[in-house]
């Protein structure tokens, strides 16, 4: 049995294989006891149960700081990362500059709003997201001086590739004057992350603890760039909360840098949460290098398995990325994608489909035998899927 399954034992491990680490990780026990004490903390306090919240909060926001290898400064939190999205849109010079690049491999989140925007007149320009290997590039070129912002994944979510050159594009937006927004949900706490270090350190950043992080829901946070001067349209009340008393002359005042993206009142149960599991990844040496090290064999071992089985190719294959260059899953195209995750819960192995591609995420609480065991459930459901 893996050494840390035990600490996951409310999520039943060990029970059921869940190949859903891409999607939502289990989350250490420690995360249960977190939240009966955030209830403790609002029973015996109140209202001035803030004070702690306000502790949680700044662990989330250096625990997010550590694995983007930044300051905590540069970090605001929210709830999901639209809520910030949209927050970081609403502070741009929208009236001046209506275009805005993105590619075809972004999540939901991007997708569905940008596309909304392109309902009112604003040009949204898709860049076609495969190849990844050169999308940075194509995506430079696209860059004009209309351009408002560029907004895209250092990894794809659909097949897990690995954008590389991302500083090329952040190069041609500083040359052109336009913000660049990072999309690092399947990046984070699964691929090493360096802001300075990959020529990121002008950019916008967001991302969040639901899946790799194992921090929940209600746990997400955008990098904003050191001397930022930005004022969100849409604002919260905590983006004042330490001029609150000057507030009301007419004249909307905002914290600097990240402080001006700052929300309003929300459940803190979430950061309680988040940071026993960050305070967790550490006792346990959980570093972004150590957990790379994990996916790597992991996924290798699942892509080992399946090329193993010898599938026919138009039943199902496995998407053709060098293992450098995949983040934390393994992409499986095939039609009955879909009717294949609901055959393979009720065999206990939980995976997720998005379109014709079977999702298959390793996590580090798995054993290899348990990875094992789900590609042999995945033999003995993919042929009878697929034929018919």
């Amino acid at each position: 049995m893996n050494d840390l399954a035990p600490h996951y034992s409310r999520f039943r491990v060990t029970e059921r294989v869940l190949l859903t680490g891409h999607s939502h990780q289990a989350w250490p026990d420690v995360g249960f006891e977190a939240q009966q004490r955030a209830w403790l903390d609002a029973a015996e306090l109140v209202d001035d149960k803030w004070e702690r919240a306000a502790e949680q909060a700044a662990k989330v926001r250096a625990g997010f700081a550590r694995l983007l290898v930044d300051s905590l400064d540069n970090i605001a939190l929210g709830q999901n990362t639209h809520e910030l999205v949209t927050r970081w849109l609403s502070a741009l010079p929208i009236r001046e500059r209506r275009r805005i690049v993105t590619t075809t491999g972004e999540f939901h989140t991007i997708r569905r709003q940008l596309d909304r925007l392109a309902e009112e007149e604003i040009e949204v320009v898709k860049v076609p997201a495969r190849p990844a290997l050169n999308l940075a590039e194509r995506v430079a070129r696209e860059i004009d001086d209309r351009t408002l912002a560029v907004m895209m994944s250092s990894v794809l979510f659909e097949t897990a590739e690995i954008v590389p050159g991302l500083d090329r594009v952040g190069a041609a937006c500083a040359m052109k004057g336009a913000s660049f927004l990072i999309d690092a949900y399947h990046h984070l706490n699964v691929v090493p992350f360096d802001v300075r270090a990959m020529g990121l350190d002008a950019a916008f950043i967001t991302g969040g603890g639901y899946k790799y992080c194992q921090l929940g829901e209600g746990n997400c946070f955008l990098r904003v760039p050191p001397d930022t001067h930005l004022r969100p349209v849409l604002t919260g009340w905590f983006a004042e909360f330490d001029s609150l008393d000057a507030a009301g002359s007419g004249v909307v005042t905002y914290a600097p840098g990240a402080g001006a993206f700052a929300g309003a009142t929300y459940d803190p149960t979430s950061h309680y949460r988040a940071a026993s599991v960050f305070d967790f990844h550490a006792t346990h040496g959980l570093t972004p290098d150590r957990l790379r090290e994990i996916s790597l064999y992991q996924v290798g071992l699942l892509a080992d398995a399946f090329a193993a089985l010898d599938v026919e190719p138009s039943i199902a294959h496995a998407e053709d990325i060098p293992a450098e260059r995949r983040a934390g899953f393994l992409a499986i195209r095939t039609p009955r994608a879909s009717e294949l995750v609901r055959a393979l819960r009720l065999e206990a192995v939980f995976a997720d489909a998005r379109g014709d591609i079977l999702r298959l995420g390793p996590a580090p609480y798995l054993s290899d035998d348990q990875i094992r065991s789900g590609i042999a459930t995945l033999s003995r459901l993919i042929t009878r899927v697929g034929v018919r």
